[in-house]
């Protein structure tokens, strides 16, 4: 069963793989982040289980990035979702009520397209990608292609770019797996999340994907996105004059969004009603893993 208890071990069965971080002691606790602005001065919002959960924007979020605007404190959204364009998201945000501005949002697609290796002239990466992605903000130099429209592509490509699950299924691991016994290639994931809050429950995700074709493979894979530096990095640039203790990266997971952020020497704050610990009493995870947050707040 896809849960929250499955999903919290399946992220303590990679901990080897994840940066390292220290953390307090113990969490302070709020109801939301109102009570944690004399911390801070900037925060990295993660997405979903903060903003949004799935299609929907979280009850009381767009109020509360308008408050946070009022009090001086500077925002930045840091998600992995990476089906979207900057332009699909930018747009997404203003359907669901918020305003951010093309330079407070970084995804783990960006950071993976500005990082993505060049490969032999002529040569195509093959991509878990949502159906009709146009990979239109890809850089001019790569050629991207649609797996699941051509799977012969495993065949002729040079490297594996995983951007979405939404098409995914057990026999395309299968494929992978073997195409890559064969002929070992680069595999990129540009969302290392395993799981994500829709609002039916979780759904799976690149990151899982790809753990298990290095289960199987014995290959490395380059990730991009949190809890990896990375993803930190092009967002604190955006917050260049701010002392890292004074920001805050406010997620759903600990093991994405609050070990990021502790890697990267910033506060955390993790929010337990909307993500992925949502009904679920959070102490017991906090002692199970050592990571525990700056904060523990119910709602954004």
């Amino acid at each position: 069963m896809i849960d929250t208890k499955w999903a919290f071990q399946r992220y303590e069965s990679l901990r080897a793989a994840l940066p390292a971080a220290e953390f307090p002691p113990t969490s302070r606790s709020g109801q939301d982040l109102s009570d944690t602005v004399a911390d801070y001065d900037a925060y990295i919002l993660d997405a979903f289980g903060v903003l949004n959960r799935g299609e929907t924007a979280i009850n009381g979020a767009v109020e509360r990035m308008a408050a946070l605007r009022a009090l001086g404190k500077r925002l930045i959204v840091l998600t992995n979702a990476a089906s979207y364009t900057r332009a699909e998201i930018l747009a997404k945000y203003h359907r669901l009520g918020f305003d951010f501005d093309a330079s407070e949002v970084v995804s783990s697609r960006d950071v993976a397209f500005a990082n993505l290796p060049t490969l032999p002239p002529s040569k195509v990466w093959a991509a878990a990608a949502a159906q009709g992605d146009d990979f239109s903000d890809a850089p001019a130099y790569a050629r991207i292609a649609h797996l699941a429209d051509d799977p012969g592509l495993l065949n002729t490509a040079d490297g594996i770019l995983l951007l979405s699950s939404a098409r995914w299924r057990e026999a395309d691991t299968a494929a992978v797996v073997q195409a890559l016994k064969v002929r070992p290639r680069p595999l990129v994931v540009a969302n290392p999340d395993l799981v994500a809050p829709r609002e039916d429950g979780l759904s799976l995700e690149p990151g899982l994907v790809a753990h298990d074709i290095i289960a199987k493979t014995g290959l490395k894979a380059e990730f991009y996105g949190k809890p990896y530096s990375n993803a930190f990095e092009v967002a604190l640039n955006r917050l260049e004059g701010i002392p890292r203790h004074r920001i805050a990266m406010v997620g759903d997971t600990l093991h994405t969004d609050v070990l990021g952020g502790a890697a990267a020497g910033i506060g955390t704050i993790l929010v337990t009603d909307h993500g992925l610990f949502r009904g679920h009493e959070i102490a017991p995870f906090i002692r199970s893993s050592g990571i525990c947050p700056d904060w523990v707040v119910a709602t954004t």
